[in-house]
């Protein structure tokens, strides 16, 4: 199949295969919700009948963000202004949440930070960061959310990558700290699944259009411009929205305690994102491909 038949596996909305309402009286708990993906996530659970609450630091794009999916949904979204990194503000963000819905059904982790760096360049201050975003952040997210969840039987998805599934170069930060969350997530998965509890990963791919991809996208005609697409097209968010809504759905009653690559099979043809070895053995060469932190 040639790169221009996208066409031949388009995207498909989950409202055009799940039934209306499935989710009707739950309540979604998402970090991250505020942009990107989880912002699409949360979308897809809430026009399925889900109340949310999102949580994130930028209140003011919280906020446009919660008006924006209640209107669209027709359902409440909730804005909460957190800093993942801190447990005692993520429980404030749950007591909120309760105090507003009275339960939550559905967790979704998805607060993350990355950036291109290699490891000789990567501050200490640069790696804890993105720990702390990501695998602290998680682990925070479910300490605090647990007795609720459990109380609804309820589920867990966090938001994963593949880049560590190999030694994937300028990426040792984002790596460990999602090996870290896959691996609380299958142990969650093991120790929660007696009380009614399940959790699963979402790996994305490349996903277009967004602000990871466009982060971590090399700048200038680099060979991940042309990483093969099994499936003749890159990723799109309403992609992983799908794959939540069925692991949030009962169809996916018995599935808890892995991780679901959402790539288009693309994880098997991945290619460096910066020239390699050059990127490595020369990093000066290779800043003017690395986009600016934001």
């Amino acid at each position: 199949m040639s790169q221009s038949d996208g066409d031949v596996h388009p995207v498909v909305d989950s409202t055009a295969v799940f039934k209306d309402g499935i989710f009707k009286n739950k309540v979604l708990f998402c970090t991250g919700g505020g942009s990107g993906i989880c912002r699409v996530m949360t979308e897809a659970v809430m026009r399925h009948g889900a109340s949310a609450a999102i949580v994130g630091r930028n209140e003011e794009r919280l906020k446009e963000t919660a008006q924006e999916l209640s209107a669209a949904t027709r359902n409440v979204c909730l804005a909460i202004k957190a800093d993942v990194r801190d447990p005692r503000q993520v429980q404030a963000a749950v007591k909120q949440t309760i105090e507003r819905y009275g339960r939550i059904d559905f967790v979704i982790n998805g607060a993350a930070g990355n950036f291109l760096a290699p490891i000789s360049g990567l501050s200490e201050n640069g790696f804890r960061t993105v720990i702390e975003i990501d695998t602290f952040g998680t682990y925070y997210t479910i300490k605090a959310t647990l007795p609720y969840v459990r109380a609804a039987k309820g589920s867990y998805i966090h938001v994963s990558a593949t880049l560590h599934y190999r030694g994937t170069p300028y990426q040792v930060h984002v790596s460990a700290a999602k090996a870290a969350v896959d691996a609380t997530s299958a142990v969650l998965a093991v120790e929660e699944g007696p009380h009614g509890v399940r959790s699963n990963v979402i790996a994305p791919g490349p996903i277009a259009g967004t602000e990871g991809e466009n982060r971590l996208s090399a700048k200038g005609p680099t060979r991940q411009n042309h990483w093969p697409l099994p499936m003749g097209r890159k990723g799109d968010s309403r992609d992983i929205a799908n794959a939540t809504v069925f692991l949030f759905s009962d169809a996916a009653s018995f599935i808890s305690g892995q991780i679901l690559v959402v790539d288009g099979a693309s994880e098997h043809l991945r290619v460096p994102m910066l020239p390699y070895p050059e990127s490595v053995l020369d990093p000066a060469s290779t800043k003017h491909l690395i986009k600016a932190r934001m």
